[in-house]
């Protein structure tokens, strides 16, 4: 009885100092502090900054508008003087279509002359073709005037005759009616195609002559007009640009380039800031990892992909983990975009950075940076206890 008394207290004994011993020299980190890079927003232009106030660490959207940057002394002589280019090119415009338009109407009122003279004029060779039909109908029945002239109707600079030979001057006065009906005809025909014959005028009325004219006028001022919208068009397109430049330079919006959380005010607002200058740091919360420091053995048995596990301290929650960054000693350098800096203690071992995405899903532990705990890369004798809650 008292061997196995003496046998179990040993084993006890034995257990013990595995677990102690195994949970010290596991690999484990110092510490390990859950950190998420920051975003500065920066002034685009130079100008006087406009903020309303907002709680340090609240939240903050994906382009969500933080402040105002306005420049009231934003040069805008560029757009006075394309404005003005834009006034006289549309004064050109009108111009150009008011000269077009009165050319138009002139060219409509002598067409309407020109269809009025032409109407008429075949209206007077159709009366003249009837009469002298029907003065030649007369002449071949027979029908004489009381006083016979050598010289037919109609016919000028002929010498009469002193005593006239009636015989032959019915087939001459025929013969001269004849010649006028063919020529009427003639002139009828050319005047439905649009050229008028006579002596001591051309071939058209003055009024299509002057149609000819303006139509060549019409046509300069459809050229001169296109010339004037084009350069209307190439000016408003510049001043339309000159416009933006100049709203762009004459206030701006500073947004945020992330969502997560508004960290640092770097500029209060009502102040006058220069383009370039830091106004705000946002803590971006979908880049959160955790960084950690080891020893130098634990850091030299670690390699990019490894599995570890994270426990928050005061916590018995154990999250999967994996190896994302080894910086090794001295690793200042990569953390001057994140929002927990290392300590002198942490710079004097090795860094090591590793994603834990089950940090997301944990609400308390989502975006929670400056929360502190440890990363095991081992398992250690008790992690079978630890998955019980304890």
């Amino acid at each position: 009885m008292i061997f196995w008394r003496v046998f179990v207290g040993l084993g006890l004994v034995a257990l013990a100092l595995w677990v102690i011993i195994g949970e010290q020299i596991t690999g484990a980190s110092a510490d390990a502090t859950i950190n998420a890079r920051l975003s500065t927003v920066r002034a685009p232009i130079a100008g006087d900054l406009g903020m309303t106030a907002r709680q340090l660490g609240s939240s903050v959207a994906a382009g969500e508008t933080l402040a105002t940057v306005r420049d009231r002394l934003v040069d805008g002589v560029r757009a006075d003087d394309l404005e003005m280019e834009v006034a006289l090119a549309e004064a050109a415009v009108v111009r150009h279509t008011a000269l077009r338009d009165e050319t138009r109407a002139l060219i409509d009122g002598l067409e309407e002359r020109a269809a009025t003279f032409r109407e008429r004029r075949l209206a007077e060779i159709d009366i003249r073709l009837d009469f002298a039909r029907a003065r030649l109908e007369l002449l071949r029945g027979g029908v004489f005037p009381p006083s016979f002239d050598i010289a037919p109707p109609d016919e000028a600079g002929v010498e009469r005759s002193a005593e006239p030979d009636v015989s032959g001057l019915q087939d001459l006065w025929i013969n001269a009616v004849e010649e006028r009906i063919a020529v009427l005809q003639n002139e009828r025909a050319t005047a439905e195609a649009g050229v008028f014959l006579g002596d001591g005028y051309n071939d058209s009325p003055n009024s299509e002559q002057r149609i000819a004219e303006l139509e060549g006028d019409l046509a300069t001022q459809e050229v001169l007009l296109a010339e004037a919208e084009a350069r209307l068009a190439a000016y408003a397109e510049r001043l339309e640009a000159e416009r933006l430049r100049t709203n762009l330079a004459g206030e701006a919006d500073l947004q945020s380039p992330v969502a997560g959380r508004l960290w640092e005010v770097l500029n209060a607002g009502d102040t006058n800031v220069q383009r370039g200058d830091p106004v705000l740091r946002i803590l971006d919360c979908g880049s959160v990892i955790v960084t950690a420091s080891v020893t130098e053995q634990v850091y030299n048995s670690l390699v990019v992909g490894q599995a570890a596990t994270f426990r928050p301290s005061g916590d018995n929650r154990n999250l999967d983990a994996t190896v994302v960054r080894l910086a090794g000693s001295g690793a200042e350098t990569v953390y001057r975009n994140l929002a927990v800096a290392p300590s002198a203690r942490h710079l004097q071992r090795y860094d090591v950075a590793l994603s834990v995405p089950g940090l997301s899903t944990e609400p308390d532990l989502d975006c929670a940076v400056g929360r502190t705990g440890r990363v095991f890369f081992e398992r250690r004798p008790m992690d079978w206890l630890r998955g019980l809650g304890f």
